[in-house]
This record gives C-alpha cells, sequence and structure tokens, in this order.
C-alpha cells in the first residue's frame, strides 16, 4: 500500500490566517510593512511553491505577491487570493509597489543580503525607510496548525512503512553495504508516497554508528554490528525525521547496556514535552540519565530540534536552548551515546508537544532488536 496523499494546497483561508497573524506582529516589530523574500517563509504565507519570489505583507491589509514569468499560472493557482506582481526582481517590484506609502519597511535581516539590501535602497521615496526585522515568521511557524500536523503525520508514516518494507526485504544483512541500504530505504519511502527525502538518509554501521552524522559508504554491514539508520520523508513540504539502531545477527553486553541507557533517556525527553516547558530543562531530562550512568563525555549534540517545511526548523531543545515549548510544536527527541572506534545507538521520534501526552508520529518499534 501506498499512504493516502493528504491536500497539499495551502488555500487561501489558511494562507490569509497566517498572514494575519503576520501582520499583528508589525507593531511590535515598529515597520508599517514587511518584504519576505525566504522562499519557505513565502511559501508558508501564500502557498507558492516557485523558485522565485516574494510578498509583502502591509499592516493596511495591502499584501502582494511577486514572482517571474515563468509562474503566471502556478501562482494564481496557488496564491488565487494575492495580487500578484509579475517581474523577476522579485524584492524590487514589491519595494516599487510601496513607494509613497508606509515610512517603515522590514525586510529579514537573518535572509537579505548586503547587496540585495544596496540595490534597494535607492528605490525608497520620502521618508521611508528600510528596517531590519527578527525571525517573524520562523517564530509563527513554531506553531503547527492541523494542516501542518496531517502533512508531518502522513510523512512519518511513510518512512515508518519503508523501514517496515527494507527490512521484511532482508535489505538489513550482513555483506550489503550502507550506501545500498540507504539507497534501498530512499526508494521505499518513495514507494510509500514521498516526493522527496527529508535530507541524506544515514546508515552507519559497526565503528561508523558512533558518528552522529555518518555519511553512507561502501563498508560492508558485518554479523556484530550497530546498525543506525536515520531517515525522513517528504510530504506536502513537510518533513519527518527517525532514527532507529539495530544489531546484527549477535549482540555483545555493552550494546544492549547503551541502548537501554539511551532508551531509558529518549523516553524521559518525550516524557518531559508538555505546553510551557523550558526547552533546556526537557534536553536535561533526558541528558541526566546518560550523564548518570556514566556516558555524558559520548552524548554530543542537543535533545532535539523543530520539524515542519524545515528538516531543522525552530525551537531547538539542547542544553544551551532558550525559551518554551508551546503547544502544537513539532518536535524531535533524540539522544545517543556515541563509542569512538566502537559504535553509537540513537533512538528518534518525532512529536507533537500537546496539552497532556505528546503525539508520537513516528511509530516504528523502538524494543532493542537483532536483526
Amino acid at each position: 500500500m501506498t499512504v493516502e496523499r493528504v491536500v497539499t494546497d495551502l488555500g487561501p483561508t489558511a494562507g490569509s490566517a497566517r498572514r494575519d497573524r503576520l501582520r499583528a506582529m508589525l507593531d511590535d516589530a515598529r515597520v508599517d510593512a514587511v518584504l519576505i523574500t525566504d522562499l519557505i517563509n513565502v511559501r508558508y504565507l501564500t502557498g507558492f511553491t516557485g523558485s522565485n519570489g516574494a510578498v509583502v505583507i502591509t499592516a493596511s491589509g495591502e499584501d502582494r505577491i511577486a514572482t517571474d514569468g515563468r509562474y503566471i499560472t502556478q501562482v494564481a493557482e496557488q496564491a488565487p487570493d494575492l495580487t500578484a506582481i509579475i517581474n523577476r526582481d522579485c524584492p524590487r517590484a514589491l519595494v516599487e509597489h510601496l513607494a509613497g506609502s508606509g515610512a517603515r519597511i522590514g525586510f529579514e535581516q537573518h535572509v537579505v543580503t548586503v547587496a540585495t539590501h544596496q540595490r534597494l535602497l535607492p528605490l525608497l521615496t520620502g521618508s521611508q525607510t528600510l528596517v531590519p526585522v527578527a525571525p517573524l515568521v520562523e517564530d509563527l511557524r513554531i506553531v503547527k496548525d492541523e494542516f501542518e500536523v496531517e502533512q508531518i503525520r502522513t510523512a512519518c508514516q511513510a518512512a515508518d512503512l519503508a523501514l517496515a518494507d527494507i527490512i521484511a526485504a532482508g535489505v538489513l544483512v550482513p555483506g550489503n553495504t550502507e550506501r545500498k541500504v540507504a539507497r534501498a530505504l530512499e526508494w521505499a519511502m518513495f514507494e510509500r508516497g514521498a516526493e522527496a527525502v527529508s535530507f541524506e538518509t544515514i546508515v552507519a554501521t559497526g565503528a561508523n554508528s558512533a558518528v552522529p552524522h555518518h555519511r553512507p559508504t561502501d563498508a560492508e554491514l558485518g554479523s556484530g554490528d550497530l546498525l543506525k539508520i536515520d531517515f525522513g520523508a517528504v510530504i506536502g513540504g513537510y518533513h519527518s525525521d527517525m532514527t532507529r539502531t539495530y544489531v546484527l545477527e549477535s549482540v555483545e553486553p555493552w550494546q544492549r547496556d547503551i541502548y537501554d541507557i539511551v532508551a531509558l533517556a529518549q523516553q524521559a525527553g518525550r516524557d518531559a514535552l508538555e505546553p510551557g516547558v523550558e526547552a533546556v530543562g526537557v534536553d536535561a531530562a533526558a541528558r541526566s540519565i546518560i550523564d548518570e550512568a556514566g556516558f555524558g563525555d559520548y552524548y554530543v549534540h542537543g535533545l532535539g530540534h523543530g520539524v515542519g517545511l524545515q528538516i531543522h526548523e525552530a525551537p531547538s531543545i539542547g542544553a544551551l536552548s532558550t525559551g518554551t515549548l508551546p503547544c502544537g510544536a513539532a518536535v524531535t527527541v533524540e539522544p545517543g551515546i556515541y563509542l569512538p572506534g566502537r559504535g553509537g545507538v540513537r533512538i528518534e521520534d518525532t512529536l507533537v508537544v500537546r496539552d497532556g501526552d505528546p503525539e508520537l508520529l513516528t511509530t516504528s518499534d523502538k524494543t532493542f532488536t537483532v536483526i
């Protein structure tokens, strides 16, 4: 079976509501309009998925989207409630559209280059100024609406089914290479309805499993190896993320020991997810278990990150994180122990913070498994 595809068009109602939420932030940002040029943020606000585009959101509600001639039909279909300006230089077209209007035009300071900024300055009229603003849209994207959660849920389902497929097909056996396993898993995700993979699939066998972000090689899986697989599917533009670790054919006590410790830490991190909790506290709940077991020096990354239109987005969950987790945030929980030259274990799920228990979206078995 292929996972049942969900609707991938944002639709004017959702897009309009998101733009209104951004509009409500303009006063606090002390701007009269904001120019959005990051393509992911453009997609979030409008549904437009072209490779060239920008949107301007104004306090008065005179929003516009800009793109070039290649996307005349696409922008009309994906953002039918917005007036489109057709011009290859999208930022320029939108600033020119604002000529004579609001004096303070915000721009994404983390996106706009110095060259683009300098190109826009001569276009300003009267008392207009360009004002750098913080990642406003990224802040909105932290809380997923139910449209977004359904996309992520379906992407997770595609990944879960694909993993089960390659296990049932006998792909995870000694003699196959990391690259062969990675390609088989990626193809299985496409077969299960994915439109893309979330990132380059990580397949790491034996000592390679101690490298957190090892890239697949021609290394052969061996009997007695730890095998770490980190992967995800994309559906409707939204990503999933999951890691499972297995042992091939025979197991040594130390492998079972570190797996059990990581499993306890992962459960503690999941249990700590609730609306309003400090992100650093969630990390500490998992990290303390690994520290107390004597493996703190071998847990070398944060506990998790947000997942959505990007594979890594806000919020961050780590020892240096700030802020709290809101209800509706989609995040990963992925502690690990990595013993250089020997092997490593990571267990990762994608979840949504909810009132009460978090919603688990990745459901592949996490029981210690010898394949």
